[in-house]
């Protein structure tokens, strides 16, 4: 409530006015019932009286009773204005936290580190950043300006009560422990149970999420009635654990509402007798049975606070564990606007995603600045770990990492990956023009040289110009309506216009046909010791004109060398290379 507490201090003010006038309307029916149609003395108020006396006194408002229905509606728009400001102010206050909430959740989410995301799908932290949130906002927005009316009523009505008549008082709350007992205990069973009905909501939304995500997969394999089955089920889940839920508040509601009822109907019962008996007037029972429903509503929508209430708990719960992953260290090491070199050191470098299961061991190599360096390997050797490592998205488990001769460990994280440039093998593009998508790692919009230089190195330029809109071409989310070798292009040109000390290349070349790969290396080479190069790659004809190339197997590095000093070397590399270059069979160009 930081920031908003004002508002709802004015709310519930407001709530207090509301209420005030809420409670004079059954007065005015008594004393007009009693003292006005009938003949019992008019109990008011100093204030009240001089007022009845001004306007003629009991005969002249017998006459007139058109006055007590001029006052009732006179006090219907004040109450009613002040039940505006109380829903203007707290609704201003509740989306205020809610827009604060999405904010800090978002903002948590660009923070976090790289193994958060393996702990939670996608569709689950979209589900807390928007139906939790939504929940929350409901919850603050209505539920907790209804405890603040719930508690002025209770703490107005009871003195009222016992003013009116003090055993019916008694009567009219005999129940009440009861039914607050019986929600106490409703809370703590619905709580759990709201919860399982919410993961359960948000394993539905990753089920989708995923689908619509990869439909271009499904249906290339033909796993429509495959994925709607398991939609299905997922629902099917959902719809149990909501259902559940469900059949809990329908017991809760029946049966407080039955003693509610049977409440209201005690009262009735005895407030007639006590009325034939003359211990009361009908004037009082009247106002009285009217504020038994003041009374009562408090309690019976405390049930359906503490139902929003327990959905806030764990709506609240879900968001909080986001909230409190701590964030990557911003501190460090930073030269401002300064480019580091680029040489790069790997010192006995050992790291592992679990404890006790290392995927590197041991690695240890030297870059010079400007170097271009070819790592290749079998498929899951951790050739693409090893080049994470380097913007810190992982930490290393044992041994340094040197840029430029310091610990990557003292550089400022977001300093040091403005100094690298990766290419990933599977690149992601937005839904935005070509043009947006190549510059959006520069803030340099303006330099179209710039721009077609980058693009003409990867060898993507002249495709572009051939698309109707040219760069403004839009591209679909993800780059759908582009090739595979399109988007590693674009991805390519968005790097290169970044021009940063270390590139990295995760085989990004690998969706391109041998003649386009055979272009942008001779680009790139073109570029030879501008930039420290790391090119991750299963063809060799790459790595022929590297610095220097390692080969990785099983988190080892079990070769090192130029290629002159590896292809005729018995090994990985050598068995790779005469399998590339073979004249006949299935490797043959």
């Amino acid at each position: 409530m930081k920031g908003n507490r004002l508002l709802y201090s004015g709310a519930i003010l407001s709530i207090g006015f509301a209420t005030l006038f809420t409670y004079a309307s059954p007065l005015v029916l008594r004393s007009t019932i009693d003292s006005i149609i009938g003949d019992k003395p008019l109990a008011a108020p100093d204030p009240l009286l001089n007022l009845f006396r001004y306007l003629g006194g009991v005969a002249v408002l017998r006459q007139k009773l058109w006055y007590a229905g001029l006052l009732l509606i006179g006090i219907a728009l004040f109450r009613g204005v002040f039940n505006y400001l109380t829903g203007r102010w707290s609704a201003a206050a509740s989306e205020s936290i809610a827009l604060k909430l999405r904010n800090d959740l978002y903002s948590k989410l660009q923070k976090v580190p790289a193994p958060f995301y393996f702990r939670y799908k996608t569709g689950d932290l979209v589900q807390r950043c928007t139906s939790d949130v939504e929940t929350i906002r409901k919850f603050f927005g209505v539920q907790v300006v209804d405890v603040g009316k719930s508690l002025l009523m209770l703490l107005f009505v009871i003195p009222i009560l016992f003013s009116l008549d003090v055993k019916m008082a008694f009567l009219a709350m005999a129940i009440i422990p009861l039914i607050i007992t019986f929600a106490v205990i409703f809370f703590l069973k619905i709580k759990s149970k709201f919860k399982i009905a919410d993961e359960s909501e948000g394993s539905l939304s990753a089920t989708l999420q995923e689908n619509l995500t990869g439909i271009r997969i499904v249906r290339a394999f033909a796993r429509e009635d495959y994925e709607i089955g398991k939609f299905k089920e997922k629902n099917s889940i959902y719809r149990k654990n909501v259902f559940n839920l469900i059949r809990t508040l329908g017991i809760y509601w029946g049966l407080s509402d039955a003693l509610i009822y049977f409440q209201t109907g005690l009262v009735l019962i005895a407030g007639t007798y006590w009325t034939i008996q003359g211990e009361i007037t009908l004037g009082t029972l009247v106002a009285f049975m009217t504020y038994e429903e003041f009374l009562l509503w408090p309690i019976r929508a405390a049930g359906r606070t503490l139902t929003d209430l327990g959905k806030a708990f764990v709506s609240i719960g879900r968001i909080q564990a986001i909230l409190d992953e701590p964030p990557e260290s911003d501190s460090g090491y930073s030269e401002g606007s300064d480019r580091i070199q680029g040489s790069i050191v790997f010192d006995d470098v050992t790291f592992a995603y679990e404890k006790g299961d290392p995927v590197l061991k041991n690695i240890s190599f030297t870059i010079a600045q400007g170097e271009t360096v070819v790592i290749i390997g079998p498929t899951g050797s951790g050739k693409s770990t090893l080049v994470n490592l380097l913007p810190r998205l992982w930490e290393i488990t044992k041994g340094s990492i040197l840029i430029d001769g310091k610990e990557i460990r003292t550089y400022n994280r977001y300093y040091l990956r403005k100094q690298i440039g990766i290419v990933l093998q599977e690149p992601f593009l937005y839904s935005k023009t070509l043009q947006d998508n190549i510059l959006i790692g520069t803030s340099d919009n303006r330099n179209e040289h710039k721009l077609v230089e980058a693009t003409q190195i990867a060898a993507i330029h002249d495709e572009i110009l051939t698309f109707e809109k040219g760069y403004d071409t839009l591209v679909g989310e993800r780059g759908v309506t582009l090739s595979g070798g399109q988007k590693q292009r674009i991805a390519i040109a968005r790097t290169l216009l970044r021009n940063p000390p270390i590139l990295i290349f995760d085989d990004s070349l690998s969706a391109l046909d041998t003649k386009t790969e055979a272009r942008i290396n001779n680009a790139l080479a073109g570029r030879h010791g501008k930039a420290t190069t790391i090119v991750i790659t299963h063809r060799l004809n790459t790595a022929v004109n590297a610095d220097h190339i390692i080969v990785l197997e099983n988190g080892v590095i079990t070769q090192e060398g130029t290629h002159a000093e590896l292809f005729d070397t018995p090994g990985l590399y050598k068995r790779l290379w005469d399998l590339q270059t073979a004249k006949e069979g299935p490797w043959a160009e």
